[in-house]
């Protein structure tokens, strides 16, 4: 077979995936506001969800984050936001810190409650085109917030072009079943068990 002639049998096989990929895509015709969860063992939950809030910000979209374990420490993201984007995006670390350093669970209620009560007046806000929940399905793994209300609040009272992003492990099976888009990251691999630490720029 000469060059030319695996060209065009490349050129026709393309062709012949447009024309297929055209078809589906002339019937993707409806839009809707997304319950997104990212979950799973692996790295990159939070920092694909902060992927999207990029994409809201750099289309002038107003969004808004909710943090609902993290805040021990400062993270790039946060820094950024606050200091260069805070007119698109509100952010509220609600948080103190993961809950085996608060080791307080009256505390880690209450401030998961409280989270929760800003996240629902984020999403309320029908400006929010955006409203992520960071990490807080670790709340609700350890009861923090009652998985019911929260699956009843987005049913009924978000409104009905708001993406809304849930972040971290353990996402419980309910909530894996009323979302739209659901992503898992799997671990192969993570340089902690190698004895690295978590470093500026990767984790925060």
């Amino acid at each position: 077979m000469t060059d030319a002639d695996d060209t065009a049998r490349h050129n026709a096989k393309m062709a012949k995936k447009k024309a297929a990929r055209d078809k589906i895509m002339a019937t993707k015709t409806d839009e809707k506001g997304l319950i997104i969860v990212h979950t799973g063992k692996g790295k990159g939950k939070s920092s694909a969800a902060f992927g999207m809030i990029f994409r809201c910000i750099a289309h002038g979209m107003p969004c808004a984050v909710v943090q609902f374990i993290k805040g021990g420490m400062s993270t790039g993201e946060r820094d950024l936001i606050l200091s260069t984007f805070s007119d698109k995006c509100a952010f509220h670390t609600m948080g103190e810190g993961f809950t085996w350093e608060t080791q307080d669970k009256d505390r880690d209620i209450e401030m998961a409650q409280a989270a929760w009560e800003k996240a629902k007046e984020l999403i309320r806000d029908p400006a929010n085109k955006m409203v992520l929940l960071d990490e807080i399905n670790i709340a609700l793994r350890y009861d923090y917030l009652n998985l019911e209300d929260v699956l009843t609040f987005l049913a009924d009272e978000k409104p009905e072009m708001t993406h809304v992003v849930l972040t971290g492990r353990n996402a419980k099976e309910p909530l894996i079943e009323a979302a739209d888009l659901v992503t898992e990251m799997e671990l192969v691999k993570h340089p902690f068990r190698a004895g690295i630490k978590a470093q500026i720029g990767v984790e925060y």
